[in-house]
């Protein structure tokens, strides 16, 4: 009888601290995607004073690492390692123009599609 009891509290506890838990670690990834995408928009905004432009769209922000072909006012690399996956394993996605600025950059969220709510919505800066 005493067991059944214990596991009747634990699992009123789990039931009490589990969406709390998970709440806190959908936020942190949002605010770690936020985080990577100032870190990029740094990168991209050193990339433009150095070359006299943004990232062109077909090259992506591979350009942050490796230099272009032919691009001799090229100063970087302007990351340190890879471009990072957004926290949800996903690309950020890089547009010029963008939609409301020279730039987009954007992570979709966990979903991985445009728009959504929560932990699902996009996160993301106009440049």
């Amino acid at each position: 009888m005493e067991l059944l009891v214990v596991v009747v509290i634990v699992g009123l506890l789990v039931a009490l601290v589990a969406p709390r838990y998970f709440q806190q670690v959908g936020r942190s990834e949002r605010t770690a995607a936020a985080n990577q995408i100032d870190a990029l928009r740094k990168a991209i905004d050193s990339y433009r004073l150095d070359v006299g432009r943004f990232p062109r769209q077909e090259d992506g922000l591979q350009v942050l690492l490796d230099r272009p072909e032919g691009e001799s006012r090229w100063n970087g690399p302007y990351l340190r390692g890879a471009v990072p996956l957004d926290p949800w394993g996903n690309p950020y996605v890089y547009r010029v123009p963008g939609a409301r600025g020279d730039y987009d950059l954007i992570s979709f969220g966990r979903d991985g599609r445009p728009g959504g709510e929560g932990e699902d919505a996009d996160v993301g800066v106009d440049g």
